[in-house]
This record gives structure tokens, sequence and C-alpha cells, in this order.
């Protein structure tokens, strides 16, 4: 080993200057100076362990949360490819959907059934989804059941059960056919479903169905009526084709009929001259004549 000047060898120097004798008597270690910032880092991770703890396990799962969403991301586009692909095998291989029957719908347009099975050059019977398609039937306003029955090779059958309109209601110049829960089923076409009662007026189809019903109780007040108008949300008009009106109160409708059909029985009062019957008042009936021209002088 090379001597230094003084005839000591180097690593004995090296050493020296490492070690000093501390004032005790044992050697002083001499560490490298650390910059604050990680004296400040150790003693906060030493007074908050576990505050560091439960963040750094927050932290992991996160990692772990966000890698799963994006493999499960990753495993859900392969499968989607993989059930397109096959899809459109499947098809080519002569199970695409080439015929489809549809049966009961009156209401409902067959084109509007035909969007909502969603059906593509490439879709296969085998892969259809029969159950999801049915759902979007049933969400249409007139439908009120349905069946998808697949028939191999290339066939579908559709069986629809439509709801039952009891009136037409005509509202902004525009008429509808509904039912009793006041649904708005389809639009009335020009010429059919005559028979139905007409109901007008806003608020008019959600109360069609009690006065429907209770007129239906006296067979001879509805000869020669056209329509029943809703009145401020509140109370409904009977509307006849001579311009009779009857006036029907808010509460106690069928009392209303009641004695409307006993002065129909005994006085024929629907054909009276008359413009307006109020009934609106229990105890009192109240009529206005039609007023009369008066006769052209003679020459």
């Amino acid at each position: 080993m090379r001597e230094s000047g003084l005839g000591r060898p180097a690593a004995a120097v090296l050493s020296a200057s490492l070690s000093i004798a501390a004032p005790y008597g044992g050697p002083l270690v001499v560490r490298q100076k650390r910059l604050p910032v990680f004296d400040a880092a150790e003693r906060a991770l030493v007074l908050h362990r576990p505050l560091a703890i439960r963040l750094g396990v927050v932290a992991l799962a996160a990692l772990l949360v966000a890698g799963g969403v994006q493999t499960r991301h990753q495993i859900y586009s392969a499968g989607a490819a993989i059930a397109e692909a096959a899809s459109t095998g499947l098809a080519s291989a002569g199970f695409g959907i080439s015929a489809i029957d549809i049966a009961g719908q009156a209401l409902t347009a067959e084109t509007t059934i035909l969007d909502t099975l969603a059906i593509g050059p490439k879709t296969s019977l085998l892969a259809f989804d029969a159950e999801a398609a049915r759902n979007r039937i049933l969400a249409l306003p007139a439908v009120a059941d349905a069946s998808i029955a697949k028939a191999y090779p290339d066939r579908l059958v559709i069986s629809v059960t439509e709801k039952q309109p009891i009136a037409r209601w005509t509202v902004d110049g525009k008429t509808w056919l509904v039912d009793a829960a006041g649904t708005r089923l389809a639009a009335a076409p020009a010429g059919r479903d005559a028979d139905l009662p007409l109901v007008i007026g806003e608020g008019a189809a959600d109360d069609a169905a009690p006065i429907i019903r209770a007129l239906s109780l006296y067979p001879a007040l509805a000869d020669g009526a056209i329509a029943l108008s809703r009145i401020g949300d509140r109370r409904w008009d009977l509307l006849y084709d001579t311009g009779l009106r009857v006036q029907l109160p808010e509460t106690g409708i069928t009392y209303a009929l009641r004695r409307l059909g006993a002065l129909e029985q005994d006085h024929a009062i629907l054909a009276r001259d008359l413009s307006l019957i109020d009934l609106r008042v229990p105890d009192r009936v109240l009529v206005r004549v039609n007023q009369q021209e008066d006769a052209a002088p003679s020459n």
C-alpha cells in the first residue's frame, strides 16, 4: 500500500478524516447534510403514520379500480366486436331476418313497430334479442301487450294487443283517441270511431271516463248529444246537435243527470226550443228559450 507523505497508509488517512474522537471516548460519525424538506416529511410520516397508511390504501384502491374499468371496457369492446361478427356470419349463412308477420295492431302503424324492432340487414334471428324488442313495443302508447316468436330460419311472428279507446278528445284543433286512463293512444282517423263519445277542452281526457259511465245510465239523454265540453277543468257541459247546451254541476253529476232524465221522460225537455238548461243549482232548473226572429212584414 502506498504511504502518505507523513509515512502513514492512505487508508488510515481516509479513516481518520471520517472518524473524529468524541469528547466521551467514542468515534463521532459525521452524516451528510440533508435538505429540510426530507426531515419534515420524515417527521410527518412518524406523527401521522395511521393517516398515511389509509391514504396509501385509498390511492392503491383507486389505481386498481381505474385499471379494472379499463380492463372491463376492453373486454366489452372485444365481446361486442365478436358478437357483431358472429351475427353477421349467421345472417350470411341464412339466419338473417327476412320476414316479419305483425298481427293485432289497429291504432299503431306497422312502420312504428318495425322501427321499434331495430332490425338491420346484418341482424341474425339467433342473435336477435326478442325480450328487449318486446319491451320496446310495450312502451308504445297504444300497446297493452305483445309477444314475439322466432320461426327459424328467418321469420319473426309478432302479436299485439292494444288498449281500448273510450272517447275521442279534441284539443288545440286536433282529435285523439284516449283510453280510460286518459292516455292519448293515437290520432283519430277521419270518419272512423265516430260512435265514440267526443270530449272537448283542456283536461277532458283525464276526466272522461266517469262522465261517460254516468251518461251511459241514461240512454235517452244520448240521443242527439254530440259532445261533452270540459269547462275550466272543473265541470262539464253537454252539447246537442240542436244547439242546446246543458250545464252540469261540479259535483253531484249523477243526480243532475237523473233530474234531466226525469224531465226528458215527463216533458220531452230536450225537444223543446231551448238554447240552455242550467242544472248547476241542485234545487232549481233554469232554462233559456231560443230567440225568435221577428216575422218579416207582409206587403
